[in-house]
């Protein structure tokens, strides 16, 4: 009997190959970035309006920052009163006086705030999963040539505002060299390199979480940006020690900052009047050989208040300006 020799295969075809590796291994999935996407076209206050968000973040972020506040501070002023020791230099640690040493005692305060800043990158990074980039402004980064002009800005405006409370307190009678001093260079020149190198760092500081933080903290659930803004003022203020005139003039200028950040869609323009505040107003004292009332904070003339009228105005009127004419971006790209 004849085999059957199977299909007959059609004339000039070949003979199928051996088949194919029957496992085929599934496709690995591309692993999810951890920074989530900022929102298109968003306004600054708004940038953590994140795809996975809730107020849980924002709840924990701000605990998070208020925590490392204290605790960063704490540290850092422990260890100032170790190296007084070690230094023989006074360390009392009252509320009117840190240090024996005033310079020493500048020190430790611009480093407890200014420490505080890599906390609140990485509370953005790790609890909200946002680029810390976003808390600068809605480019993503700090935008450096704009954040120079508002230095030239407030400059001008500083310049205007101290002139402006000269005036007023001749006016009232009350002596405007009672403003300035000098105590020589052998005093002035330390504390000048520690107000150079520290105060950027610590106004840049106390602007990302007062400003940037509790701006886009409440702007992730709330559309307008005047609860941040009150809020972060009144925090502010509240970290002052000025008698009613000075907390009026810190408060006043913690809300129109916030304002500013909101409008020109970042916070170079409250860092840059920030920093110019702070080294004219360590400056002077310290020119004078009287840093250790300023670090006090006590009293503010009322006079003083004429001064932040002016200056204000002008920045404020100054930067708007300037961002309309320059096209600075305020919402993200």
């Amino acid at each position: 009997m004849q085999e059957n020799p199977g299909p007959q295969l059609p004339y000039g075809t070949q003979p199928p190959g051996p088949p194919a590796y029957p496992y085929q291994p599934p496709p690995v999935p591309a692993r999810e970035p951890w920074f989530l996407p900022t929102p298109q076209g968003a306004r600054y206050d708004h940038l953590a309006r994140v795809s996975d968000r809730g107020p849980w973040r924002e709840i924990v972020g701000t605990i998070v920052v208020a925590i490392a506040f204290v605790v960063i501070g704490a540290v850092v002023l422990f260890v100032g009163a170790v190296l007084a020791t070690i230094l023989g230099i006074p360390a009392p640690l009252r509320p009117d006086q840190l240090f024996g040493d005033p310079v020493f005692g500048l020190v430790v305060l611009l480093l407890s705030i200014a420490a505080v800043l890599p906390a609140v990158f990485g509370t953005v990074a790790l609890v909200q999963r946002r680029r810390p980039g976003s808390l600068s402004s809605v480019a993503g980064r700090l935008r450096w040539p704009w954040l120079l002009r508002c230095l030239v800005l407030a400059v001008i405006a500083l310049a205007l505002g101290q002139a402006a409370q000269a005036v007023a307190m001749m006016v009232t009678g009350k002596q405007v060299t009672d403003m300035f001093g000098w105590a020589g260079w052998s005093a002035f020149l330390p504390s000048l390199i520690a107000i150079a190198l520290l105060v950027p760092f610590q106004a840049a500081a106390e602007e990302y979480i007062f400003r940037g933080w509790v701006l886009q903290a409440f702007g992730a659930h709330l559309r307008n940006p005047i609860w941040g803004i009150l809020l972060g003022s009144a925090l502010f203020a509240a970290l002052h020690g000025y008698t009613w005139a000075g907390l009026v003039d810190v408060f006043s200028f913690g809300a129109l900052m916030g304002w500013l950040a909101v409008r020109t869609g970042g916070l170079e323009a409250p860092i840059a009047l920030h920093v110019t505040n702070n080294v004219l107003a360590f400056g002077i004292s310290a020119a004078a050989g009287e840093l250790d009332k300023a670090l006090q904070q006590g009293e503010v003339p009322w006079q003083s208040l004429a001064g932040t009228v002016v200056q204000l105005s002008v920045f404020a009127v100054g930067v708007m300006y300037l961002a309309k004419k320059r096209s600075v971006g305020t919402v993200s790209g």
